[in-house]
């Protein structure tokens, strides 16, 4: 049955308007509600384009939450299989014990991948995370008319008196947001200022966005300097740039397991001086002469699985390739691997995070909404990411150095 064959008289009567264009795709949520316009939507497209919506229309969120928040012009929803893998023991300041860590992809073997290195790292003791740094960024850019007038702005910008000016201004927009630093880049006569702020539990562009459009205007009356663009490209929001693998966006975190060799070789089926030798000549050796930012086997492929499981933006990804996967060889033979994650942008309220099913995910995680104390509950999904990727790139490099990638993709990939 088609949705045209669901629709009553009133409905089809809209969905002729839209047909002849009289009712744009847009402008159907004015004669109905946000359920309703997502099937006369699916309608529209299954006449015009011959098609079947079918399976697009079953979903379970609140449509009207979704379509007031998240999205426009909704049709539905697509479903991304969702596999668990675990336990893996973690050891950070805000995660701290085991968890199963939700993964959602179409792509064979991953989650059996994270899986295995979950296993290893649990039987080893468990992956010890920290978090060094904690500021999502975002850069306004400001153009004057000469380098005099481009050197006042830059020292004007750095009296401490200044910037107590710009971090009232900006603490006044939110409750639980705060500024933190304020960097200055010049280029010519440009100026791009990177803002820091601790956002909390929320990922926080939003927020931050708010908080920078009233430290522009601030500029503006005192410095009588508008502000080009809001975001200048030096934030770097969901761009992989060497400004984020280095000052770090969002949470930088660092992941950490020392892998006994016995368990390598049971485990892992290779050692760990393979391992060695080939996270050394692949994810180090082999990303240089790439001219990569990120050093690592498979960073994204973990962080875009637990985003999109946990309803964090998947386009920051982008900021979790820059990841860099070490390994060395302890003088007893174990394995001591890590992960540093410089940019891990995650919230736990805000955004898709308040969608059924990723609310759901983040419960599974014990990090879903705002923590009893603001920011942790963030802070722990930001150690336990950390940690997936490390258990991710432990099993893949073992893979590799086994010899057995391709039979594994073969066996489950296909």
């Amino acid at each position: 049955m088609s949705t045209t064959d669901k629709l009553t008289a009133d409905e089809k009567a809209l969905l002729e308007k839209m047909i002849s264009g009289e009712v744009s795709l847009r402008k159907i949520e004015e004669y109905a509600d946000k359920d309703g316009s997502a099937k006369l939507r699916r309608a529209y497209l299954e006449a015009n384009k011959n098609i079947s919506l079918d399976h697009v229309s079953t979903y379970t969120f609140d449509t009207e939450t979704v379509a007031k928040k998240n999205i426009e012009n909704l049709i539905g929803a697509v479903q991304i299989p969702l596999g668990v893998a675990g336990e893996i023991t973690i050891k950070g300041d805000y995660a701290k014990g085991n968890y199963y860590l939700p993964l959602a992809t179409t792509e064979g073997a991953l989650v059996a991948s994270v899986n295995r290195g979950c296993s290893i790292i649990t039987k080893s003791g468990g992956a010890t995370v920290r978090v060094f740094k904690n500021q999502m960024t975002r850069a306004p850019v400001f153009k004057f008319n000469s380098l005099e007038e481009t050197k006042d702005f830059y020292d004007w910008v750095l009296l401490p008196e200044t910037f107590d000016k710009m971090k009232k201004t900006a603490d006044a927009t939110t409750r639980f947001g705060e500024l933190l630093e304020v960097q200055p880049f010049v280029s010519g006569n440009n100026v791009h200022l990177r803002l820091g702020f601790d956002t909390k539990d929320a990922m926080g562009m939003n927020m931050i966005t708010i908080a920078s459009e009233a430290i522009t205007k601030l500029i503006a009356d005192e410095k009588g300097v508008p502000c080009v663009s809001l975001s200048g490209n030096m934030c770097t929001d969901k761009k992989p740039t060497a400004i984020n693998a280095i000052l770090g966006r969002g949470k930088t975190v660092v992941a950490e397991a020392r892998l006994k060799a016995s368990f390598v070789q049971e485990t892992l089926k290779c050692t760990p001086e393979s391992m060695f030798d080939a996270n050394y000549r692949k994810n180090l050796l082999g990303s240089m002469r790439a001219g990569a930012l990120g050093f690592n086997a498979h960073a994204a492929n973990i962080v875009a699985a637990i985003f999109l499981a946990c309803g964090q933006d998947p386009a920051h990804v982008v900021e979790g390739s820059l990841c860099i996967t070490e390994m060395d060889l302890a003088d007893n033979g174990d394995l001591i691997c890590s992960v540093t994650m410089p940019a891990v942008e995650v919230g736990t309220v805000g955004g898709g995070t308040s969608i059924a099913t990723q609310q759901e995910c983040l419960k599974l995680l014990g990090v879903a909404g705002a923590g009893a104390v603001p920011g942790e509950n963030a802070l722990a999904l930001s150690e336990i990411v950390t940690a997936a990727v490390l258990a991710g790139e432990i099993s893949l490099v073992a893979a590799q150095a086994a010899g057995h990638l391709a039979r594994a993709h073969a066996q489950l990939g296909r």
